[in-house]
């Protein structure tokens, strides 16, 4: 839900379409012809994650807690990413300034550093908890299903505001959407302290913590040629969804002319229908294994990002061809959605089993990270785009977005090509 209230609105309320009833905060002006300053912001606010993901997973590996390895992290991380991702949407300044660029750089990055100490390891359990890899791909779909429905509750941010403004007499857009912003948080954090409270990691993870050095273990795990392919893999995925949640809002409101409020109904539409697809991923990937589906499932993105170029222009109702891209898009997210944690947790049960060392913790820092700046060049690039129109009339950019998606999901179904599977467990 906090990843995703981020991944909707971030962009949207820093740099609102002229329609949306709510001020630029963030200047649009270009560096280097193609830079704006929310792209440079978004990469910014991931610099520090280059450091600390290895630290956290390291840390997490080699933790002899009595609660487990991983669970007291989780714990202490929840507040901090609440707190964060609240003071997110709450810029010192109502208009454009450099305060609110500084601020956003500031409270951005200690959003990802908190969310990084509860994800990584968090992931990590996956192959602790499931053996073979019928139960991987089992846990990552029912993991899969809390991330979509965050998506959909996430996404009823405007609707929540739309009620909260006369509700609570607030006279401005901004204070609507920054309750929505603290109510959403706080149910959030409630569901992130379930499982770091209900699962005795003790009793379903035997493990010896890790004792190899950070940089050796860093080292190792891009010697493993399949967690390479893996990597980009979960890199182009994030920032093909990003492009779309990003730009979900907008393609409602600009490209097709429906009302904002009606927003969150399509994006609950789109991951009903892909939650429709789940049983028969699972179903599939056992006939066809996971490097056939993975591949055939960017080729299928490829063609929802052909649709977003085209949205407006054909001739017939605009949501109806919004509908069409949603359910051209829904088994690719689900699939897409599946299978990587899946896979790596095989990745990095194979590594434990063939090397003796349990550093599954660092393998996930790496691949959060890979998909981390798949969120941030998702985000960054869809705000550069906007420079070439995000608004009623002129919308190139918008548009520009669907090329950009369409050109990697094809790239990263051609180099998949090249990762090595072996046969299905059950």
């Amino acid at each position: 839900m906090m990843v995703n209230l981020i991944g909707v609105m971030l962009v949207y309320f820093y740099l609102p379409p002229s329609n949306s009833g709510l001020n630029m905060l963030i200047s649009q002006r270009t560096f280097l012809v193609v830079f704006n300053l929310m792209a440079i912001i978004t990469a910014s606010g991931r610099l520090l994650d280059a450091f600390y993901d290895p630290f956290i997973a390291r840390k997490s590996d080699m933790a002899t807690s009595k609660r487990g390895r991983r669970i007291p992290f989780m714990i202490y991380s929840v507040l901090p990413a609440m707190l964060f991702c609240i003071l997110i949407f709450y810029p010192p300044v109502a208009i454009a300034s450099r305060s609110n660029a500084i601020w956003l750089i500031v409270v951005l990055s200690l959003f990802f550093v908190a969310t990084t100490t509860y994800v990584i390891p968090y992931n990590a359990l996956l192959p602790e908890l499931a053996a073979t890899t019928a139960e991987k791909i089992r846990l990552s779909s029912f993991q899969q299903v809390g991330f979509v429905v965050g998506i959909i509750i996430s996404s009823r941010v405007n609707n929540i505001a739309d009620w909260v403004g006369p509700t609570m007499g607030l006279h401005t857009r901004v204070a609507a959407v920054q309750y929505a912003v603290i109510f959403l948080s706080i149910i959030a954090a409630i569901a992130m302290l379930i499982p770091a409270f209900a699962i005795d990691e003790k009793k379903y993870c035997h493990s010896t913590p890790s004792s190899t050095p950070l940089m050796l273990a860093i080292k190792e795990s891009f010697q493993n040629r399949n967690f390479k392919y893996f990597l980009f893999a979960s890199f182009s995925y994030f920032t093909a969804l990003n492009l779309i949640t990003n730009g979900i809002l907008y393609y409602v409101t600009v490209l097709c002319g429906i009302p904002e409020s009606e927003g969150a109904n399509f994006m609950g539409f789109m991951v009903i229908i892909s939650l429709m697809f789940y049983p028969l991923v699972n179903i599939l990937v056992k006939k066809t294994g996971q490097k056939k589906m993975m591949i055939f499932s960017f080729f299928v993105l490829s063609i929802s990002f052909v649709c977003i170029t085209l949205l407006g222009k054909l001739p017939f109702s605009s949501k109806a061809q919004l509908y069409i891209l949603l359910c051209i898009a829904a088994f690719p997210l689900a699939s897409l959605g599946i299978l990587p944690n899946a896979i790596l947790a095989e990745i990095a049960a194979d590594d434990v089993a063939e090397s003796g060392d349990n550093r599954e913790g660092m393998y996930f820092a790496v691949s959060y990270f890979s998909a981390k700046m798949g969120q941030t060049i998702g985000i960054a690039l869809f705000a550069m785009l906007t420079i070439y129109g995000k608004d009623p009339g002129h919308d190139l950019g918008l548009r520009m977005g669907g090329i950009c998606g369409f050109v990697l999901c094809i790239v990263a179904g051609i180099i998949f090509r090249g990762f090595k599977e072996k046969k299905v467990s059950t």
